[in-house]
């Protein structure tokens, strides 16, 4: 027996930490009491009426004319004492359902009934079904907790095709999954060159037009228009090879016409010549002495 944001309820120990990290807001949640039979049983007993509870409250949204709501389900705690009936709508702004709310109060006087509206992905959890990639239970139902912020950068990202179909779950919002390796490709990109950048290759010079984050390897268009696959080692950024390139053909920056035979790099020539001279150290003068007199006193 736990105390939750909607009350008292049943729950079930899945895991023991033994050292945890504090909350980052308020305190843990306590445990009364472990459950016994009575509990039990209990609970069983008002979780058959929540499909009853659900569809008296579709009717009662009906007789009242309420546009735009949807009730989702309906969750009894464990003694009874609270209904929660959840639903979700597509109207823009807050929607007054006190009437509904009092209509469902004199239903049932001995629980404390209230309204929560839930987002699309929560309607999906808890309708439950199969996902839209093929799972038998999408992931919000199997072992989501908590619904992270989802975009289409993400997509993007992973390379995925941006077609609806394909990024869409069944609650009509973007597939969660798509968070899922995005840290990861997102770390491996920062070691490739960007679709459309100039590489050089092995077979030559070559313009990227596709990555493969996890594998380290690009599709390069070379010149004679044959597409090859390149591993991140073997790529060679085109800019640094021009700058080396243009670098050697410098001429020599100590001779005029070019001609020199001393050897040095050129690059190494002219990062000498760009050394400042150091300045001459002044000499010391001391008015109204003569040079005899100061090399005399010197060496007495």
């Amino acid at each position: 027996m736990v105390e939750t944001s909607r009350g008292r309820q049943l729950g079930e120990v899945v895991q023991v930490l033994t050292d945890p990290v504090a909350p980052p807001e308020g305190t843990w949640k306590p445990i009364f009491r472990k459950a016994n039979a009575r509990d039990l049983v209990l609970r069983q007993l008002w979780q058959k009426k929540e499909l009853e509870a659900t569809i008296n409250c579709r009717e009662k949204l009906k007789e009242t004319g309420i546009p735009g709501v949807k009730i989702v389900t309906s969750e009894f705690t464990f003694d009874g004492s609270r209904l929660s009936f959840l639903y979700s709508t597509e109207a823009e702004g807050k929607v007054d359902l006190r009437k509904l709310n009092n209509a469902m109060q004199r239903l049932y006087p001995r629980s404390r009934v209230e309204m929560r509206q839930i987002g699309p992905r929560d309607v999906a959890k808890y309708l439950g079904g199969m996902g839209a990639c093929g799972l038998e239970k999408r992931c919000c139902t199997m072992f989501l907790t908590e619904f992270s912020p989802i975009s289409i950068k993400m997509a993007k990202e992973q390379g995925i095709s941006l077609t609806p179909s394909e990024i869409t779950g069944m609650c009509g919002r973007l597939r969660c999954c798509l968070i899922y390796e995005y840290e990861q490709y997102v770390e491996a990109c920062k070691t490739l060159p960007k679709r459309g950048k100039h590489v050089i290759t092995p077979r030559g010079e070559g313009k990227v037009e596709d990555i493969f984050p996890l594998k380290q390897t690009v599709i390069v268009s070379l010149a004679d228009g044959t597409r090859v696959e390149v591993a991140q080692a073997d790529l060679k950024p085109y800019e640094e090879y021009e700058a080396l390139k243009n670098k050697a053909q410098q001429p020599c920056a100590k001779q005029e016409g070019g001609e020199c035979d001393c050897g040095k790099d050129p690059g190494v020539q002219a990062a000498d010549q760009a050394k400042p001279d150091r300045p001459e150290e002044p000499k010391r003068h001391f008015p109204g002495q003569s040079r005899k007199s100061r090399k005399y006193r010197r060496k007495k």
